[in-house]
């Protein structure tokens, strides 16, 4: 696995993906010296680990043929004072939207649970420094 970063002025930079050359731009507010042109690398660790429990939450619903038609995953996290300011909190919810789905909340709370305690690598990393607490909520 590899990536490429290339600065792009101020506190810019563009990630370059290896294996298909997907690209994603950083950057840093105005306060710390940036332009606020792009995600900032702590939001993209917030996006990494939504990512991928949501692929694995995927692949384990569909495996027990739980049909849903939406799934939003909203994550916020709260970083320590001091330097290097890793994440200790970090609150994940996962809406999920269909039909019938309050039949199928064991399911959807399971798949989770799977993701973030056994399949999830990034949610393994991150456990490391951070409290992680999820929550599954339906929506019709």
């Amino acid at each position: 696995m590899k990536v490429d970063v290339k600065w792009t002025g101020k506190m810019g930079f563009i990630g370059v993906s290896a294996r298909n050359q997907q690209q994603v731009q950083m950057d840093s507010s105005a306060q710390f010296g940036g332009e606020n042109s792009g995600v900032s690398p702590m939001e993209m660790v917030l996006a990494a680990l939504a990512g991928c429990s949501g692929m694995d939450v995927v692949s384990i619903l569909n495996k027990k043929r739980v049909e849903f038609t939406g799934l939003t995953i909203s994550v916020e996290g709260t970083r320590a004072s001091e330097h290097p300011k890793v994440f200790t909190d970090i609150d994940v919810v996962y809406t999920f939207s269909g039909e019938n789905l309050e039949d199928k909340q064991k399911a959807l709370e399971d798949s989770v649970r799977l993701s973030m305690e056994k399949y999830c690598s990034v949610a393994g990393m991150l456990a490391k420094t951070a409290q992680i607490n999820w929550q599954v909520r339906v929506e019709n």
